[in-house]
């Protein structure tokens, strides 16, 4: 059960002062608590309005010292002047403290993610300041002058965020580099990405069996916010991208509201929470010191403390104070219990809508699938086609190469026709030439050889001439003897 938020003496002086404010604030904490703050005195009214009246995240607050760390602090611990560092804060709490880690969860912001302790000391030790381990006293903080969201280191492995403080006199570019990584990892808290903003996020550590192997291989989210209005740079951890990829569920942002008087509270979405402006010395120029400071002795190990049953005052004024407390702490349980509800309402709401959205996505996906099936199915076709055109394109190619061939067979047998018709023709032509020279030869032979032949034949001629002659006078003479006879 988270504990209330501890309200200091001269913050409600100063709210006593304050007449025309309080009365609005009584105004509006009677119409939302009813009967139970008019069972209270002016004093619980002065508180509770104290509580539940928070200035704007971005208005200006008047500085205070480190005093105000030293006065708030002191009854839930002890203050010793350790050696290296100065006066510390040593907490009322067992061994299994440890901060960041204990009691709190983790809210996003707009200076990044938030941690929101359910200790009512919470307010300042984790977010002003450092942290550092002793062997002896264990646990052990160091003030500051600077607000932060958290002052702690993140990394991030496969489905796991995870973080651990920073230690005092580290530097935020320091604390991204390997060798702090290398000298600084034994505090390293490890939590599954859907466990990362459970509200009861300590139940969900991974065991010192699987981190060590996680914390191997992990890697630094060096995301950093820079808040221009306080002139300081934080460390803001994971994405809210990633966080929503990572875990299916929207990130919520909480708004930061000031509160005047030291605590926080969470409610309505709105963080509540006392930042002021700290500075060194006090009003008076003067160092401020712890009132109580215990001797480094007399603290107890940290297994030996019992920070229930530890009584630092026993004034009346502080019991009076307490018993106003404890009914405070009633209340604020009560607006604690009624956020955890409606919460875990909107959880419930967020998960329904998540399922629809998943069975929207499981039926788009099977719509697509469909969708992709008909694509294939088409591009089969398709490419089936092709197949089929690609075979009658390369036929007809193969045909018209064929044709081509053909064709030049055709031209080229008949241009060899057409040759050795013209070869034919030549012959033809030189045999009839020579036929033609033959027969001129021929005809020009016979009257040649009648030119040689004719002497002869007139000298022939002309003896057959004679030899007639010679018979036809014979036989005239044989038959003039024969008349004669």
């Amino acid at each position: 059960m988270k504990r209330a938020i501890p309200i200091s003496r001269n913050t409600q002086k100063r709210d006593l002062a304050d007449g025309e404010f309080h009365v609005a604030i009584k105004k509006q904490i009677i119409n939302t608590m009813k009967t139970n703050i008019r069972t209270l005195g002016l004093l619980v009214v002065l508180v509770a309005a104290s509580v539940f009246s928070p200035k704007q995240a971005s208005a200006q607050q008047d500085y205070v010292s480190l005093q105000v760390f030293y006065d708030e602090l002191s009854p839930y611990g002890e203050w010793i002047d350790y050696p290296e560092y100065g006066y510390v804060w040593i907490p009322d709490e067992g061994s299994d403290f440890m901060p960041y880690s204990s009691q709190g969860q983790w809210v996003l912001t707009n200076y990044g993610w938030t941690w929101i302790s359910d200790y009512e000391w919470g307010w300042a030790p984790f977010h002003y300041g450092r942290w550092d381990y002793d062997n002896y006293y264990g646990w052990l903080w160091v003030p500051d002058y600077e607000w932060g969201p958290s002052w702690v280191t993140w990394r991030s492995a496969r489905g796991y965020y995870g973080w651990q403080p920073m230690r005092p006199g580290i530097s935020i570019s320091l604390s991204f580099g390997n060798d702090y990584y290398n000298n600084y990892n034994d505090y390293w808290m490890f939590v599954s990405d859907r466990d990362f903003q459970r509200p009861n996020v300590s139940r969900y550590y991974v065991n010192e069996t699987n981190l060590n192997i996680i914390i191997r291989n992990s890697t630094v989210i060096n995301n950093t916010y820079i808040d221009n209005s306080r002139n300081t740079t934080y460390v803001s951890g994971p994405a809210r991208e990633d966080v929503q990829r990572n875990t299916g569920r929207r990130v919520s942002s909480v708004a930061i509201r000031e509160n005047s008087t030291p605590g926080q509270v969470l409610k309505n979405g709105q963080l509540q929470i006392y930042r002021p402006n700290v500075r060194k010395n006090n009003d008076s120029g003067h160092k401020p010191t712890p009132t109580r400071i215990t001797s480094r002795e007399d603290v107890k190990r940290p297994a030996e403390r019992n920070a229930v049953n530890r009584q630092r005052d026993a004034s009346p004024t502080n019991n009076r104070r307490e018993q106003q407390q404890q009914r405070q702490n009633t209340i604020n349980q009560q607006n604690i219990d009624k956020g955890n509800a409606q919460r875990e309402q909107q959880h419930k709401v967020n998960q329904s809508e998540n399922n629809r959205q998943r069975q929207e996505q499981q039926q788009q996906q099977r719509q697509n699938e469909i969708n992709q099936q008909n694509i294939d199915k088409g591009n089969a076709q398709r490419e089936q086609q092709q197949k089929v055109n690609q075979s009658e394109n390369n036929r007809q190619r193969q045909q018209q190469r064929q044709n081509d061939i053909n064709q030049q067979n055709i031209d080229k047998g008949n241009a060899q026709r057409e040759q050795q018709q013209k070869v034919n023709q030549s012959e033809n032509n030189r045999q009839q030439q020579q036929q033609q020279q033959n027969i001129d030869k021929n005809n020009a032979q016979p009257a040649q050889q009648q030119k040689i032949n004719a002497p002869q034949n007139n000298v022939r001629e002309q003896r057959q001439i004679n030899r007639q002659e010679k018979n036809d006078r014979d036989k005239q003479e044989k038959e003039n003897k024969k008349r004669q006879e």
